[in-house]
């Protein structure tokens, strides 16, 4: 069994469905932080199997709990302080996202418009849909497009 060393003051992304640690670690800009960052990946599981971490030491408001919603409304976020767990955050699909998704019609204001943010908002729960607040085009779920990657 791999142990990795606890945090003392930061977070942790649980519950990530195995193999979609890096996606997300990606989407979020993590590289870009200068604090430790741990990435479990497959990790044993009684609930899922298997699944992915993502440990940070480092303050949670350097990522946007919407946008990992948005990515994966199943992923829980434990917050840390002096080494121990204070809360523990269950996510869901945000009702609207900003600056996530970039609609890709090309008559919509905001491919004329380069300044305007990219909103989007969850028109279908289930499904996990969202339409763009300006032209009304469709988006799916992000998964879809991350796995294309």
């Amino acid at each position: 069994m791999v142990n990795v060393d606890e945090i003392q003051n930061g977070f942790v992304l649980d519950h990530i469905q195995a193999g979609r640690a890096m996606a997300i670690y990606h989407y979020l800009n993590l590289e870009d932080l200068d604090y430790p960052i741990a990435i479990i990946k497959n990790a044993r599981s009684s609930k899922m199997g298997k699944k992915d971490i993502i440990k940070v030491e480092g303050p949670l408001d350097m990522v946007d709990l919407d946008t990992i919603g948005f990515i994966d409304h199943n992923i829980t976020v434990d917050i840390i302080k002096d080494g121990k767990l204070i809360e523990k955050r269950e996510l869901k699909l945000p009702e609207k996202i900003i600056n996530v998704l970039h609609c890709k019609n090309p008559r919509c204001i905001t491919s004329i418009e380069q300044e305007i943010n990219h909103v989007f908002v969850l028109t279908d729960h289930v499904k996990g849909l969202y339409r763009c607040q300006y032209c009304d085009e469709q988006q799916g779920r992000l998964w879809e497009k991350l796995q294309k990657q």
